[in-house]
């Protein structure tokens, strides 16, 4: 059965069926491809794009022209898969106006089909604003990297009851602005739990345990593309990473000895036109 793209209103409605969500990053072309044959409903072009692409320490160097640039390829390749774009830092934080603007931006020139920003009670009314503007908006609370300095680093959040309090108050206030899901990200699992069974919209985790509506991981970590650092919560399904240099070592191996390329891999001209040459 050919797989059909799951519209924002559908959410829900999985949630309230027990169907679990499925989410994996991507950031090009070809991995979109991929993952658009795959059961997966959900792509996030995340700006973790910075680390895992762009080779930046953190996401705050992450542009608007950075998402757009990976949203469109991802978004032609994976035409049966709901793109969730994410808004890079500062590109909601100065007003409203800009943040309706920014995120117009992702759907119009990149073609995501949600946007994505981090933040709690504060971002609430620019979630607001911008659902109001016709653009789905899936919040993002808990451990937020494009502020994460201010949380005392990349650590999990809400394990204190006074911190776990403000975190459900932060989802409240994100699903009444009109958010279509909330990622959480680095939270004690019974407080994902929690904060699951009080909303009506499905709680994405990554790092927040079992109970959630959906999962989300990304894909370089998974695949054990990207080792600098492998977070606690990171389940690597593959290592091609270790295959990929594996081929590179073998391909650097046949160059030097002269078996690649073979005549197998070489093209080749007839007899009587070579020697018209000599």
């Amino acid at each position: 059965m050919e797989k059909r793209k799951v519209a924002i209103p559908q959410l829900k409605e999985m949630k309230k069926a027990g169907q679990k969500l499925k989410m994996v990053t991507a950031y090009d072309y070809p991995t979109a491809v991929i993952i658009d044959k795959s059961p997966i409903e959900m792509i996030l072009v995340g700006d973790s794009l910075g680390m895992v692409v762009l080779g930046y320490e953190g996401t705050v160097p992450v542009t608007m022209e950075d998402m757009i640039h990976h949203i469109r390829p991802v978004v032609k390749g994976a035409p049966h898969t709901l793109v969730v774009g994410d808004m890079p830092f500062m590109s909601y934080n100065v007003s409203r106006e800009e943040a309706i603007r920014n995120a117009g931006r992702l759907l119009k020139e990149g073609g995501a089909d949600c946007v994505k920003l981090e933040g709690g009670q504060v971002v609430a009314p620019t979630v607001r604003a911008i659902v109001d503007a016709g653009i789905p908006v899936m919040a993002h609370i808990g451990l937020t990297p494009q502020t994460a300095s201010a949380l005392g680093g990349f650590k999990v959040q809400g394990k204190d009851a006074v911190m776990a309090a403000q975190l459900l108050a932060d989802a409240q206030a994100l699903e009444e602005a009109g958010a279509c899901a909330i990622v959480l990200e680095c939270i004690p699992a019974q407080l994902a739990r929690l904060i699951t069974e009080k909303l009506t919209i499905p709680t994405i985790g990554i790092g927040a345990g079992p109970w959630c509506d959906g999962q989300v991981l990304v894909t370089q970590d998974m695949m054990g593309l990207f080792d600098r650092f492998v977070p606690k919560f990171v389940k690597q399904y593959a290592n091609i990473g270790k295959i990929m240099l594996e081929a590179f070592e073998k391909y650097a191996a046949e160059v030097d000895a002269g078996a690649f390329p073979d005549m197998e891999h070489s093209f080749t001209m007839k007899e009587e036109e070579l020697r018209k040459l000599e």
